[in-house]
C-alpha cells in the first residue's frame, strides 16, 4: 500500500546524561519514513532549507523514500531545535527552537501523492493536518500524531482532525490533557468518542495500550538497558505501525496487535543511539530477531 508521511524535517542539537549530538538530522517525517522503510516504502511531504544535509537525501533515496514532496529552500535553514534532557529521560528542557523554513510552511501535495491509501500526519499543526486532507481524496487509513502544545493552543482544530482519522498515536499526558481524565482507561474511552476507530497510548518506558474499539491489548517496553537519546522514538514507534500494516495490507484486530509489536521494536533501537545512527542501518534480520525476542518476554508458554 502507498504511504504518504507529512512531517517535520529538522536540525537538532541533543544533550543527555550520556553524551550529546551536535547539529544532527531530526523530525517527525525523517524518522517515521526511516523506520516503516524496512517494510515498506512511502512519499514524504515537506520542507527543508539549503543547510540540510545531502546524505540524508541520499539516504532516503537509498531507503526507497519518494522525496518528490519534500520542498528545498537553497537561501534558507532548516527548522532546528535544542533540547537537553534529564536524567529519568521523561522530562527535556527546550533550549532554542527555530521554525525558519517551517514557518511559513503549507503542505503542497504532489498530484501524484493523491492515490496514497496511507496518510501519516505527524506531529504539525493540525491546521496543516487538515490541509493534507484536504487534498486527499479517498485515503484508506490515516494515522494521526499530535502534543500538548496543540492540545493546549489550537483544541478545536486538533478535534475537527480527529474526525477524519482512523488512529491516533499520543502519550499518556496528551491522552489525559485531550480528555480531562487522569484515567487511561477513560481518557480512552473518551478520546474515541472524537471520532478515531482506534488509539494507541504510549508510556514510553512503560510500553503502549492499543485501544481498538472494545478490544483492548497492553504491551510492555522492549527492554533497554542502554538507552542514549529518547528523541525520535515515538516517531519509530509510528513508523514501524503503519510500515508493517502497509507490507501486510491487514487491518484485522490482530495484525494491529503485531504492527504495534513492530512499532515498540523499532522504538527500541531508536532509542540507543543519537538521532538516527542506530535506525538507519538496520537489517530486516536484527528487527525480526527482536521482534521473536520480544514475543519471548511476554509469552505464557
Amino acid at each position: 500500500m502507498k504511504i504518504l508521511i507529512v512531517g517535520s524535517f529538522g536540525i537538532d542539537s541533543i544533550e543527555t546524561p550520556f553524551g550529546k549530538a551536535e547539529n544532527v538530522v531530526g523530525g517527525s517525517a525523517v524518522y517515521i519514513s526511516l523506520a516503516a522503510s524496512y517494510f515498506s516504502p512511502s512519499r514524504i511531504c515537506g520542507v527543508v532549507g539549503g543547510d540540510f544535509p545531502k546524505e540524508i537525501l541520499k539516504l532516503f533515496k537509498e531507503k526507497n523514500i519518494d522525496t518528490c514532496g519534500l520542498e528545498i529552500i537553497e537561501n534558507e535553514n532548516t527548522f532546528a531545535w535544542k533540547g537537553i534532557y534529564h536524567n529519568d529521560f521523561n522530562t527535556r528542557d527546550t533550549v532554542y527552537t527555530h521554525l525558519n523554513v517551517f514557518e511559513n510552511f503549507s503542505p503542497k501535495i504532489p498530484e501524484a501523492y493523491k492515490n496514497s491509501e496511507i496518510i501519516c500526519l505527524g506531529n504539525i499543526d493540525p491546521t496543516l493536518q487538515l490541509q493534507v486532507l484536504e487534498q486527499i481524496p479517498n485515503p484508506k487509513f490515516v494515522v494521526c500524531d499530535t502534543m500538548n502544545f496543540w492540545i493546549n493552543g489550537k483544541l478545536d482544530e486538533v478535534k475537527k482532525v480527529l474526525t477524519k482519522i482512523n488512529v491516533l498515536i499520543i502519550n499518556d499526558l496528551e491522552a489525559k490533557e485531550l480528555s480531562k481524565e487522569n484515567n487511561l482507561f477513560l481518557a480512552a474511552k473518551k478520546i474515541l468518542q472524537f471520532g478515531p476507530k482506534i488509539l494507541i497510548i504510549k508510556k514510553g518506558e512503560n510500553g503502549a495500550i492499543l485501544f481498538n474499539g472494545e478490544n483492548k491489548f497492553i504491551l510492555p517496553a522492549f527492554p533497554i538497558v542502554n538507552v542514549s537519546d529518547p528523541t525520535g522514538a515515538g516517531d519509530c514507534f509510528f513508523g514501524g505501525f503503519v510500515g508493517w500494516l502497509s507490507k501486510t495490507e491487514d487491518f484485522s484486530d490482530k495484525n494491529l496487535r503485531q504492527a504495534i509489536i513492530y512499532a515498540n521494536v523499532l522504538a527500541s533501537f531508536c532509542v540507543e543511539d543519537f538521532s538516527i545512527r542506530k535506525i538507519q542501518n538496520l537489517t530486516i534480520d536484527e528487527i525480526n530477531f527482536r521482534y521473536k525476542e520480544f514475543i519471548l518476554y511476554v509469552s505464557l508458554l
